[in-house]
């Protein structure tokens, strides 16, 4: 397990996380976000949506629907447990489908149907430090999500010395 913590002063540095996964990202997998009522869980699939090229206004939080699917350079399906139950109405949402799938699969409230998330995924907690201030703590689960993490860390170091942006 590797582990990267990243701190956003504004809304403009949760762009650069949300970008900086696009690319760090295996072309399929499973992101698990946690974080309470306004953290910025859906500001964050707004960052990474429009870095696969999908317009900012067509990603809202799926609270009321439990999943979106949003189609770019790269499909992304937003799924939300906020308002689940329990386990069984999160696997009635058949989520082994979008965790197979040639996609990303963002599961906002992830923490409430931990049991059911595969043991490979990256897992983002994020915490509200500010009015726009945010601090992203982000965990891998598994080699593929290890090597995005690695990524994360070299765009981090990068951004630091004031070098490149992309990892």
């Amino acid at each position: 397990m590797i582990r990267f913590t990243y701190t956003a002063a504004n809304e403009s540095d949760t762009e650069a996380l949300g970008a900086a996964l696009a690319v760090a990202l295996p072309e399929r997998g499973v992101l698990a976000l946690v974080g309470t009522l306004g953290a910025g869980k859906t500001r964050l699939v707004q960052a990474l949506a429009v870095a696969c090229g999908v317009p900012r206004e067509n990603v809202v939080s799926p609270t009321f629907v439990l999943a979106h699917e949003h189609h770019g350079q790269r499909t992304i399906h937003h799924l939300d447990a906020y308002r689940l139950q329990d386990d069984d109405e999160f696997l009635a949402l058949g989520p082994e489908e979008y965790f197979a799938a040639d996609a990303l699969t963002v599961i906002e409230w992830a923490d409430r149907v931990a049991a059911c998330l595969p043991k490979e995924r990256l897992e983002i907690f994020i915490q509200e430090t500010g009015p726009t201030s945010r601090r992203f703590e982000v965990t891998a689960f598994g080699k593929l999500y290890e090597a995005a993490v690695e990524r994360l860390l070299a765009w981090q170091a990068r951004a630091e010395e004031g070098g490149q942006e992309s990892p």
